[in-house]
């Protein structure tokens, strides 16, 4: 047996898939069954048959079989033991489970208790600034009268006559391989172990109850909508000795009047009128923190040009640095003028046709001062 190929063995090539492999170990399995084939050989070609499988079937042994050959997974160590899947008294063993689905029945395992969703909505000061929020939900808790039981308080629990307490139930069938034991979950106590003679009146046996509660969320400084804030085993409660769920706070930031928000910088549009970007001038800026910033711009600034605050704008999430509040400027052209006005920016762009004239030939400055002082009067910076 130790010289012969396991694909051989079940009969198949070495490229085949899982299922072929799978098809060929029943054909075989059901061929050579000692159960079925009184050969004297059946129960030696059974065993062989079930070693080529246990290796065939598992794909890290079939690579490892495919690179080494049998050194690679254990030169045939099933050969001159009981294999697993075979007993020598004619039970079949958990190798067949494959085909006739997992009997394994088991206790009550835990169970986690599910996580819950809330979602709060915060005004944009608040997510940069972190807030205290109350929120109020209904979740699934342990009763409160049986805590967790399900048995009236002071009433016994029995012991289940149909599993003596294990939760499992043996049953042993037969089939063409021959008997087999099944094991399931006991279906009189449901894999507990224990019946509830008395149910709790409260929870009427389930163990469980819903109930309103108001938590506390703090929600940190810096923020955004999208986040989420968990709050660890403030969800359901588990069953069976299983962990309680967490709770997840959803953020929704409102909008402001001013600003926005740009990762930890805050963003500001200033409006600006044409003499004051020629000109310029002193602008103040709000913060969010209440006390309003000077900005100083200077002469020729252009639409678009950027200017940065220092540490006005959002928290680094669990940080104490702040990132920048970036003032971009928007200059306005008026949408409409009055008669006088309309009068200055004639002579205003006479006098820039001038000073183009002017410059070209080497002219003076003085245009430039005439240029300033009928800005002024458009706007009215002098009286």
């Amino acid at each position: 047996m130790a010289d012969r190929d396991y694909y051989d063995i079940l009969g198949v090539g070495r490229g085949v898939g899982e299922e072929d492999i799978r098809r060929a170990f029943r054909k075989k399995a059901m061929e050579f069954h000692p159960d079925r084939n009184k050969s004297p050989d059946a129960e030696e070609k059974f065993k062989e048959i079930n070693e080529a499988y246990q290796v065939l079937s598992d794909s890290g042994k079939r690579s490892r079989y495919d690179q080494f050959g049998k050194a690679g997974v254990g030169a045939g160590s099933g050969a001159g033991q009981p294999f697993d899947g075979f007993d020598v008294f004619g039970g079949v063993g958990d190798i067949f489970d494959s085909f006739f689905g997992n009997g394994s029945g088991r206790r009550r395992q835990a169970q986690r208790g599910s996580d819950l969703q809330h979602r709060v909505i915060l005004s944009f000061e608040e997510s940069v600034f972190g807030a205290e929020r109350e929120v109020e939900l209904t979740r699934v808790e342990d009763c409160g009268a049986c805590s967790g039981a399900g048995n009236e308080p002071g009433t016994p629990l029995d012991t289940c006559s149909t599993c003596k307490g294990n939760g499992q139930v043996r049953r042993a069938q037969r089939s063409v391989f021959g008997q087999f034991t099944q094991v399931t979950t006991c279906s009189s106590c449901q894999g507990r172990g224990t019946i509830i003679k008395t149910a709790c009146s409260n929870c009427r046996g389930g163990g469980k109850e819903r109930k309103s509660r108001k938590i506390e969320v703090a929600i940190p400084a810096g923020v955004e909508s999208g986040m989420q804030v968990r709050l660890t085993g403030e969800g359901d409660a588990g069953s069976e000795g299983g962990e309680t769920g967490n709770l997840y706070v959803y953020i929704d930031v409102q909008e402001h009047q001013y600003f926005d928000r740009d990762g930890s910088d805050l963003t500001y549009v200033l409006p600006v009128n044409i003499a004051e970007a020629a000109l310029g001038a002193q602008k103040i800026i709000p913060t969010l923190d209440g006390k309003e910033e000077e900005l100083k711009l200077p002469p020729g600034t252009q639409p678009g040009t950027e200017f940065r605050i220092k540490g006005k704008g959002v928290p680094h999430l669990h940080s104490s640095r702040r990132g920048d509040l970036r003032v971009t400027v928007d200059v306005r052209v008026p949408g409409s003028l009055d008669d006088r006005q309309q009068e200055l920016l004639q002579e205003l762009a006479q006098s820039f046709a001038e000073s183009n004239g002017n410059s070209r030939n080497g002219g003076s400055s003085n245009g430039d001062e005439e240029d300033k002082g009928i800005f002024e009067k458009i706007f009215n910076k002098k009286g």
